[in-house]
Parts: structure tokens; C-alpha cells; sequence
């Protein structure tokens, strides 16, 4: 796997348009994704990772939203300010997503061949009966039974883990380079959902393909990813590589995920949950935005904005101010005071 990133988020604000005010839904974001990886994006709804997914797409909705700042560096061009008609010709083709709902995503009023067909001849120009080959081809790999008969059906014919596959088919049309997958096991049984992470992982390897995985399931992480961003109320909060972060979790929010993860082995009655709800986008208060909810909070937390601290582990970062109190400050990247 090569260390070069292949998609890079800097400095990422996205807004959206609430009456004459636009709110924050998006707010600094920064992060690296390497050629060959599987990069997880966790946190609760509301947090910003499937706003972060669609900026990457160039797929935020204008109006209400845009972008307010940041890059989008894609293969060394930055992507922000491309017009659609560029845009279109690297979306699905170089970066494909996976959305949360494939219901929704397909055309129930077309067959999985034609939806099929069409992605493919969309970005090449090989002949519709190249493209059904292909079709066929694709749905294999996805692990599709009886391919032939399934281009012929439409998507309320197929049951969700079969649709989500045809979705991940769509998406793997054009062997792009980046593959976005927006919660893909969300709504299927847990044996569906192994398959098609499964499914990821086996495409991963074949075909070289970078994946961000976003999602607010911690398992699903820790089977397939090797780094970690974890996001709460439009910033990164923790990232670095998946088994530090699952091993010895530095912010209270991480924390407090992975406290609530079921554990078959406890024999409490009760499933712990984090206090309170993520704050809605122009509702942050000063200071730490996770102090509301915070079981480590003190006063400072309140007052002042933490940044990202760089801990000793490579790549192992943490936005929370607990840190100063171990004497680490010589290792901070600047906290706003």
C-alpha cells in the first residue's frame, strides 16, 4: 500500500442556509486518504460525516449549502471549484459512492440492467451489448446469483442485501480509485451485513481500491479499517490507526462509543449510552463542544476551543485539553485562546 495520499480534506467548511443565516454543519475538517486504505469515519447522527462524503463527491446541494472554505485534493487537483461539467467526469468514473439507502438510490422504475448499462456507458464508450457483459460481469463479482435474470429485474423484485450489492456493482462500474461507502450495512441482518463487508474487503485487495467507510457502528470498523476518524459536531475529535484507537481511546467521546458497544460477557441489565444529543448546527456552545456531555469536563473546557493535540503514537491525534494537565503542550499543534 502506498504512503501517498490519493484524496486529501483540508481545512473543509460546509454551511447550509437556515432562513438569512447559514449554519456550520462542517467545520475544519482535515484528513488523508491513502491509496489501497480503508479509512472509517464514525460518530452519532448529526456529526458531519455524510456532509463531509458528499463535499468529496462535489454533491452538496446548492442552495441550501456550499462550501464555505477548504481543498479537495483529488490525485494532486484541487476539486472544489470545478465546474459540474468536470465534476461529472470524475464522479463515478475516478470517485464512486455507495449511499445509505439503496431503495431510494435505485430507479424503481427501471431494470437493474438498464441502471447497470447506463453507469457504465455514462463514463466509456463501449456499446450497450459491451456494457450488459460488463453488467454481468460486475454482478458476479458482487457475489449475485443467476446475473442474467437479475439484470431483467427491477429493485423491488430484490431483497436489501441483494439491492446494496447492486449498488456496490453500480459504484465498482468504472474501477474508480475512491470508493465512498455512506453506512452500507445499515438495515440489513447481521449475516448481510458480514457478507458485504466482506464484499469490500475482497474488492479492497483485487482491485486496489481506496474506501472511506463511514458509519456509527465501531464493529464494523474494527473489522475492516485500519485507521480511525472520529467525528462529533462537525470536527475530528480522534483519528489515527484502528487498533491504538480501540485499545486505549484518548478523547472522553470515543470513549464513551466504545462503552457503548454490547458486551456479551457483562451481565448489566442496562446498555450504557452517552448524556444528552449532538448539538444541531448553530447551536454550539463555546469552548469544547462536547463539554455538555463530557464526564471529564473542567473549566477551561468551557471557555476555550481545543485543537488537535499530536500524541506519541504516529498519526494518533486527539482534540481535548485533558492532555495539557499530562504535560504535553510542547506537543500541541496550538490551542485558540
Amino acid at each position: 500500500m502506498s504512503i501517498e495520499p490519493i484524496l486529501q480534506i483540508k481545512d473543509l467548511k460546509v454551511s447550509f442556509q437556515s432562513g438569512k443565516k447559514f449554519l456550520p454543519a462542517v467545520d475544519g475538517i482535515n484528513f488523508d486518504l491513502r491509496e489501497g486504505e480503508i479509512l472509517g469515519i464514525v460518530g452519532e447522527s448529526g456529526s458531519g460525516k455524510s456532509v463531509t462524503s458528499l463535499a468529496a463527491m462535489g454533491l452538496i446541494p446548492s442552495p441550501p449549502g456550499r462550501i464555505e472554505e477548504g481543498e479537495i485534493i483529488f490525485d494532486g487537483k484541487n476539486l472544489k471549484d470545478l465546474p459540474e461539467k468536470e465534476w461529472r467526469k470524475i464522479r463515478g468514473n475516478q470517485i464512486s459512492m455507495i449511499f445509505q439507502e439503496p431503495m431510494t438510490s435505485l430507479n424503481p422504475l427501471f431494470t437493474i440492467g438498464n441502471q447497470l448499462v447506463e453507469a457504465i456507458r455514462l463514463h466509456t464508450t463501449v456499446s450497450k451489448a459491451n456494457a450488459k457483459k460488463q453488467s454481468i460481469e460486475l454482478l458476479k463479482l458482487v457475489g449475485i446469483p443467476r446475473a442474467e435474470g437479475i439484470l431483467k429485474e427491477y429493485p423491488h423484485q430484490l431483497s436489501g442485501g441483494m439491492r446494496q450489492r447492486v449498488m456496490i456493482a453500480m459504484a465498482m462500474a468504472c474501477h474508480p480509485r475512491v470508493l465512498i461507502a455512506d453506512e452500507p450495512t445499515t438495515a440489513l441482518d447481521v449475516t448481510i451485513q458480514a457478507q458485504i463487508l466482506a464484499l469490500m474487503k475482497d474488492l479492497n485487495q483485487k482491485t486496489n481500491t481506496s474506501i472511506i467507510l463511514i458509519t456509527h457502528d465501531l464493529g464494523v470498523v474494527a473489522e475492516i479499517c485500519e485507521r480511525i476518524i472520529v467525528m462529533y459536531a462537525g470536527q475530528v475529535v480522534e483519528q489515527g490507526d484502528v487498533r491504538t484507537i480501540l485499545k486505549n481511546p484518548q478523547h472522553p467521546y470515543t470513549k464513551g462509543l466504545l462503552k457503548s458497544v454490547p458486551n456479551l460477557k457483562s451481565k448489566k441489565e442496562r446498555l450504557y449510552s452517552i448524556p444528552g444529543t449532538v448539538p444541531t448546527p448553530g447551536s454550539v456552545p463555546k469552548g469544547c463542544r462536547f463539554a455538555a456531555r463530557c464526564t471529564e469536563v473542567f473549566e477551561k473546557c468551557q471557555n476555550e476551543t481545543p485543537d488537535l493535540y499530536k500524541l506519541e503514537n504516529e498519526g494518533h491525534e486527539v482534540r481535548c485539553f485533558l492532555h495539557t494537565l499530562k504535560g504535553r503542550r510542547d506537543e500541541h499543534a496550538g490551542v485558540t485562546s
